[in-house]
């Protein structure tokens, strides 16, 4: 059971996902709880492999109300957990030309568990985007026929 608390929806207008994979986040108390509150954005976000880590890199969590702590970083790096060999798939896919991680969504899963997706995109050109326009709007007018 899944409880989305926010998704990414200029990822898949910027690229073109290929594959999805969930991971874990290592997080501090206050964040999980600022978390489940919806406190977090993940729009200029990226996922990156540093030292044979998945870091998640600029995710902003903002400061939980009730946290006192002084020295609170909202956009730290923090870290990703997914197993050996998702982890070395990921190392291979992203050596290829152009292929990147991206954070499509935070979620709960099991009312306790926070997770996130990651996609391995390919960024998509100019008149890619517009054909991704193009074929939105082409469905939206269709459903509009449709219902009236």
């Amino acid at each position: 059971m899944r409880k989305i608390i926010v998704k990414n929806k200029k990822a898949n207008y910027n690229y073109e996902i290929l594959d999805t994979l969930e991971a874990g986040i290592v997080l501090k108390g206050f964040e999980v709880k600022s978390i489940r509150d919806g406190k977090i954005s993940i729009q200029e976000s990226h996922a990156k492999i540093i030292s044979g880590e998945l870091w998640l890199v600029n995710a902003n969590i903002n400061r939980y109300k009730q946290d006192t702590s002084k020295s609170y970083d909202p956009i730290r790096t923090r870290k990703l957990l997914v197993s050996k060999k998702d982890l070395s798939k990921l190392i291979g896919k992203v050596q290829e030309k152009g292929l990147t991680l991206v954070p499509l969504g935070v979620y709960l899963k099991n009312k306790k568990l926070i997770k996130v997706d990651i996609g391995i995109g390919r960024g998509k050109k100019v008149h890619d985007k517009r054909e991704t326009i193009k074929r939105r709007d082409q469905d939206r007018e269709m459903r509009r026929k449709i219902g009236n």
